[in-house]
């Protein structure tokens, strides 16, 4: 019998387990969740006889016994857990599924993986995964008929659906972790345009946008990405002149976002005083200049020079941030404590529906004619649990794992799935699922 371990009960999850239970049936596989959480492993696992909750705790020594155990791991556990259990996974021979970035660290680990006949697939999520899979399969296809490619531009984004919450002026709820959200961005953007290096600093971010429509969903903003330069080599388009990789929100977001960086509201590398007796207002009051005997909402406005009434403030106070609600924590960063009060109204409530959102453009030359492809991708989620972000984090990863049970996946080492043995069987399968690139020629 094949066993395949996955590792973290979360968000994320669900669509993941439901799919390899279900694949389960047909094959003589077993599947086993293990998360600090037995309920939330048990919950996952339902009725499905082909599924095993356990407790599992990275650094206990009974870890080892369950990873000894099985064919596959599939880790959602925090990215920085993920070098603990590769170096698991090479001393027990274990191939090792990831949908995080790879780290300098899990580089480290490719010879030793290629040695051992060993597949560690990391970036096979949603973003980053199947981003990548959607336009290497579009660049290929390009260079295939005669393409010169001038200029790629990605930006994804996991937002709400329309009808959901729809009193919400920022269109946007918790839909992975809220930590990533709080924090995202921070460190230097780094870019390709018109062929000149761009760099975007953290206190800039979020005020260079670029706008982008997508056909049937209207219109919304992108901001840049970490660092899309090593993007280049991967794609194979070291001669590209334009490359950018981004985030998508809704239009309006990233204005009242910037607000909260420029306050130091996003700042993780102190702890504030006197948290417990801190409610909503005062935490916001403690950035602002002390002298001024104004309500907390125009101090900012005044700051800023923004409308009180504006679409910024209103975002701000709709979120309860000017509030007198006790923050409820006894300490924390000023991250930390933003997180935890825009938990209480960005929290996906059981009926909501997310929708992922993810849109490219490749600009390109053939035959001596400059060309254009839009192409986009939009998922909706059923409810808070089955999401549109566990589905298109999970099935990526899930579909892999059948494959190379399935004896179909010949890579091996620390790879991510640009390659054509991913890219197609993948892609086919979400198309199926229904989850499609829909793609727009402009000449």
């Amino acid at each position: 019998m094949r066993s395949i371990l996955i590792l973290g009960a979360g968000r994320s999850s669900a669509a993941l387990i439901d799919y390899l239970l279900q694949q389960a049936v047909n094959h003589v596989w077993d599947v086993t969740v293990g998360d600090v959480s037995f309920a939330a492993a048990e919950e996952r696992i339902g009725n499905s006889k082909n599924g095993i909750p356990i407790a599992f705790d990275i650094h206990h020594e009974s870890s080892d016994v369950v990873i000894k155990k099985c064919d596959i791991v599939i880790s959602l556990m925090p990215a920085a857990l993920h070098p603990l259990i590769a170096k698991k996974c090479l001393s027990y021979k274990k191939h090792l599924f990831t949908a995080s970035y790879i780290s300098d660290e899990m580089k480290s680990f490719d010879a030793e993986a290629r040695k051992n006949g060993l597949l560690f697939l990391n970036e096979c999520g949603l973003d980053p995964g199947i981003d990548h899979m959607s336009a290497v399969q579009v660049i290929d296809r390009i260079k295939r008929e005669g393409g010169d490619l001038q200029s790629f531009e990605s930006f994804t984004g996991g937002l709400i659906a329309p009808e959901t919450d729809p009193e919400n002026p920022w269109r946007y709820k918790f839909t992975w972790n809220p930590r990533n959200v709080v924090m995202a961005g921070q460190g230097t953007a780094k870019f390709l345009q018109d062929g000149q290096f761009k760099y975007i600093p953290y206190q800039q971010l979020f005020k260079r946008i670029t706008s982008v429509t997508v056909p049937g969903y209207g219109e919304y903003e992108g901001y840049a990405n970490r660092d899309s330069l090593k993007y280049r080599e991967t794609y194979g388009l070291q001669k590209i002149k334009t490359m950018l990789r981004g985030t998508l929100r809704n239009k309006g977001f990233c204005a009242a976002w910037d607000i909260l960086v420029q306050l130091g509201c996003t700042d993780d590398t102190y702890k504030m005083e006197d948290v417990s007796n801190m409610t909503h207002q005062k935490f916001f009051d403690v950035f602002l200049d002390g002298y001024q005997k104004l309500k907390t909402l125009e101090k900012i406005s005044k700051k800023f020079q923004i409308s009180v009434d504006g679409p910024e403030l209103t975002k701000l106070n709709w979120s309860g941030l000017f509030d007198d609600t006790p923050v409820g924590l006894k300490a924390g960063t000023p991250a930390e404590i933003l997180e935890h009060i825009l938990n209480k109204r960005w929290s996906l409530h059981p009926q909501d529906r997310d929708m992922i959102v993810m849109w490219h453009r490749f600009r390109f030359v053939r035959e001596g004619k400059e060309r254009e492809i839009q192409a986009s991708l939009v998922a909706l989620g059923d409810n808070a649990v089955k999401t549109a972000m566990a589905k298109t984090v999970g099935l990526p990863l899930a579909i892999v794992a059948k494959l190379l049970l399935q004896e179909k996946i010949s890579s091996r080492g620390v790879v991510i799935p640009v390659s054509k043995e991913f890219y197609e069987p993948v892609m086919r399968e979400l198309k199926e699922l229904g989850i499609v690139l829909q793609e727009n020629l402009i000449d």
